[in-house]
């Protein structure tokens, strides 16, 4: 009797073959390229993964970057509304102090900002043009001996240049829209938000975990609880340093003569919220404009001022106030800040840093399986430490 069925027979057969000769290539392969290129695969998925998430969060712009505000009010105001909860303070009640004291607290510095501008744009405008003049003269007078035909292409290209910056300036501050619209629909939902995590923060993270397949839940809630005590330090250590700058800078500023004193303070308080950067550049333009206005003796001290103040502050009040808790690497932060401002603008540059630090947080403590070890990560693998160096020296 004939076999009915041979097919499976053959099926068989070249199947075996099949895997005999992947087996032979496969040999036949370094086991090191083998292992490189197994990474590579999976290095090139992550980035595409990578990729659509960033091309996502830029479409819906509108929508993350008022989040992502909103999330940061909240770290920077828990410290404050835990504190008021606490001491049995309704919730209700914290949330309508800390809510109407931060708009009160930003009305004040935008009232104080414009008001100085008002006053004293014209006299600046004057004494801008008067420098101008003087530097040009000196130009042409002083040891470069250059031309009048070679000061006007210098000036032109910087005039150029300040405008093309300023044009980028202008779209970072607007990436939440391109209209007054925009941004007030950016604004009420940004307050929206806050209102929702200052009231229910806690209800809504519960519901979020539930996303989640039941066994990593756990893992989940400890790792995001872990990045989320990083990013209040974050703030509340920015706030810190945000205020101690604009006061040093500030009174500095008035002490020695320099117009917009007060718009130079909020800047630089509105800039040292991007750590090590903003500080910088916040700085160089109050020397900028001592420069132009009261000359180069002012200047001159005015960027004493403005080191002096952020010594002080890195190295004596900070410490000391925050107890060494919170250690940042400069380097990582610097890549950091530099790298969001190319993909995102100003909002770029202002998230990157909080954002780096929660994801850092949260890959060690799912790495180091921390929810069912107990073990916390070390300030050694983090970009932001939130560790106190009396614990890391006992570690």
């Amino acid at each position: 009797m004939s076999d009915p069925d041979p097919k499976p027979r053959g099926s068989f057969l070249d199947a075996l073959r099949s895997r005999t000769v992947s087996t032979e290539v496969t040999d036949a392969v370094p086991r090191r390229l083998r292992i490189a290129t197994a990474y590579a695969w999976r290095f090139l998925v992550l980035a595409a993964a990578t990729a659509v998430g960033v091309w996502l969060v830029i479409q819906l712009k509108i929508l993350v970057i008022p989040l992502l505000i909103a999330i940061l009010l909240t770290a920077l105001l828990w410290p404050a509304f835990s504190w008021m909860l606490r001491h049995r303070v309704p919730r209700w009640l914290a949330i309508v102090i800390s809510v109407l004291a931060t708009i009160a607290v930003i009305t004040g510095l935008v009232w104080l900002a414009v008001w100085q501008i008002i006053r004293q744009w014209a006299s600046v405008r004057d004494k801008t043009v008067e420098g101008v003049d003087t530097l040009r003269q000196w130009l042409l007078d002083g040891p470069l001996h250059l031309t009048a035909a070679q000061i006007d292409d210098l000036l032109a290209q910087a005039g150029s240049l300040l405008q093309e910056q300023g044009e980028v300036l202008l779209s970072g501050a607007l990436a939440i829209g391109s209209t007054v619209g925009h941004v007030f629909t950016g604004a009420l939902l940004t307050l929206f938000i806050l209102l929702c995590t200052l009231a229910d923060g806690g209800g809504i993270w519960r519901w979020t975990t539930r996303l989640f397949p039941e066994r990593a839940r756990r893992a989940v809630d400890g790792a995001a609880r872990a990045g989320w005590v990083t990013v209040v330090n974050y703030a509340r250590t920015q706030l810190l340093v945000a205020t101690i700058d604009a006061i040093g800078i500030g009174v500095g500023a008035f002490a020695l003569g320099v117009p917009l004193a007060i718009p130079v303070a909020v800047l630089v308080f509105l800039g040292a919220f991007v750590p090590f950067v903003g500080a910088v550049v916040t700085g160089a333009l109050a020397v900028f404009l001592a420069l132009v206005y009261n000359g180069f003796w002012i200047a001159f001290w005015m960027l004493v001022v403005v080191l002096a103040v952020q010594q002080i502050e890195g190295h004596i009040l900070q410490p000391i106030l925050m107890g060494s808790a919170v250690k940042v690497h400069p380097l990582a932060v610097v890549l950091v800040v530099a790298g969001g401002a190319l993909v995102g603008g100003i909002p770029g540059a202002l998230f990157a840093v909080p954002l780096a630090a929660f994801v850092n947080v949260v890959f060690v403590y799912l790495s180091r399986r921390s929810w069912e070890t107990g073990v916390r990560p070390t300030s050694d693998e983090l970009i932001w430490s939130t560790v106190p160096r009396q614990r890391r020296k006992r570690a």
